[in-house]
């Protein structure tokens, strides 16, 4: 199971922890959150296998089209706040980038809003020349002890000067900061600025002899240090190392499978065996990878070893001794899902004769709906339907499947269904969107390529209604055991 659809409907998370200033909210640190507006949701293997040869800019293109239609995506930004003692309390460190505080722990508190609201006007001079670098940090925010986090300090930076072929990449339009700043950052390739002064370092004494200066740090309103975890109070010698807790290499990953839906598990599963059938060859690269997963949970790795029908092996030593952590439902896509058509896609499918008042019915609803309705037909100038009129389509059969779609409707005639029996894409059409567990809308005279393309009757097969559109906005997972072998 792929954890991201659209790219509107991404969520992310800071993997580091960074250090807050205790006199703001209380806290000596913070975790990130973006959190889409439309919610999460997830695609199935095959569908993305499917989704990736239908449309490899599938997320860029959904983003830039949503943006260019006026209808915005936005994340809500969220933090995470907790402070020492409740840092030194849990069995694992904050500082190791490979473990999350479940958010049953520590709320996500919204803060804020990013929208987008505008598409670049040039792809390079806006998107590639973006340097985004972790020590760019607003006041009020402070570097941590995270070790993947020190080292990315001094990396990006280096990349950036690298991959853009000058210190001065700061200048370019889309990374200067839209506020007055001051640095002592001189001369190099591309230096568009013209720094006075002879002094490229502070203190210095040359404002009291009537010269230019440079800027100076302002306690106020400049960086400053927080007063936390890596501040003057702490002590001790300055080690490369890292604390005994990093070693638990199962806990987490414990925690995250049993937050899990049963159909969530079955495709983790799933997916371990389908990676490792592809090491076959190496007899003791499955073994050992079950052996590791026994540390996670036994019925995963029987799972595991009963896909790959070997034995089950013994279980390796765990350098530290995992622990059971209480199930986190934030952790689950499923249980997170939004039941809304706002921001997803419905493929109609039409042919000659189709009912233009059901096409209308059907477009109407899921437009109310805050949904997007994509008319698709076997030739992209569209059907003629049954009011003589010509119906222009958005997209052609053959090149707009199933797999692009968050759900579909069939409104066919008689005659135009009899067509479509003898076209492979259009028996894939709804093959697929019943098979990647999709609502299918159909009117009574598409019966016979429900049929054909082996459709079930079930909760999500509807007829083009109501109850269409409110299937549309959810996924059915309980269709997929009758589907496919899950591990």
């Amino acid at each position: 199971m792929v954890s991201n659809g659209p790219g509107r409907i991404n969520q992310a998370f800071s993997v580091r922890s960074s250090t807050w200033p205790k006199s703001q909210l209380r806290a000596d640190w913070a975790k990130f959150h973006w959190k889409p507006r439309l919610g999460i949701q997830s695609t199935i293997w095959d569908e993305a296998l499917k989704l990736q040869a239908a449309d490899n800019d599938y997320q860029r293109r959904d983003l830039f089209e949503a943006i260019d239609a006026g209808d915005f995506p936005q994340w809500d930004l969220g933090i995470q706040l907790f402070d020492e003692a409740f840092a030194e309390a849990q069995p694992y460190d904050v500082l190791d980038a490979t473990k999350l505080i479940p958010e049953e722990d520590v709320p996500v508190r919204l803060i804020g809003t990013l929208t987008l609201n505008r598409n670049v006007d040039n792809f390079f001079a806006e998107t590639e020349q973006v340097a985004f670098l972790p020590s760019n940090v607003p006041p009020g925010i402070d570097f941590s002890n995270d070790p993947l986090l020190q080292g990315r300090l001094f990396s990006y930076l280096d990349t950036q000067n690298s991959r853009l072929g000058t210190t001065n990449f700061h200048q370019i339009p889309v990374n200067a900061p839209r506020c007055p700043f001051g640095n002592f950052q001189r001369d190099g390739k591309m230096q568009t600025m013209v720094p006075k002064g002879r002094a490229n370092y502070e203190p210095n004494s040359l404002a009291a002899h009537g010269e230019e200066g440079g800027p100076r740090e302002s306690p106020d309103v400049g960086f400053v240090t927080a007063n936390a975890a890596t501040g003057p109070e702490e002590s001790g010698d300055k080690l490369r190392v890292r604390a005994e807790t990093f070693a638990d290499h199962y806990s987490q990953a414990r925690l995250f499978y049993r937050s899990q839906t049963i159909s969530e598990q079955a495709h983790i599963a799933s997916s371990f065996v389908f990676e490792l059938s592809k090491v076959a060859q190496l007899d003791q690269v499955p073994g050992r990878m079950v052996a590791n997963l026994r540390n996670v949970d036994e019925d995963l790795a029987s799972r595991v070893a009963d896909g790959l029908a070997i034995d089950l092996p013994k279980k390796t030593p765990a350098a530290k001794e995992p622990i059971d952590m209480p199930p986190s439902d934030a952790l689950s896509i499923h249980k997170n899902m939004l039941a809304t058509l706002e921001g997803r896609k419905v493929g109609i499918l039409i042919a000659d004769g189709s009912d233009a008042d059901e096409l209308a019915a059907i477009v109407t609803a899921v437009e109310k709906a805050k949904g997007k309705a994509v008319i698709v037909a076997p030739k992209v100038g569209g059907a003629k339907l049954s009011n003589g009129k010509q119906q222009k389509a958005d997209g052609q059969l053959a090149g707009s499947p199933s797999q692009i779609f968050d759900a579909v409707a069939i409104i066919v005639s008689q005659e135009g269904c009899a067509t479509l029996l003898n076209e492979g894409a259009a028996v894939e059409f709804v093959m697929n969107a019943f098979g990647h567990l999709k609502a299918i809308g159909a009117n009574e005279t598409a019966q016979p390529l429900l049929d054909k393309a082996g459709v079930v009757p079930d909760a999500g097969v509807t007829g083009v209604d109501a109850a269409f559109v409110k299937a549309a906005a959810l996924r059915f997972y309980d269709r997929e055991p009758s589907l496919r072998m899950l591990a």
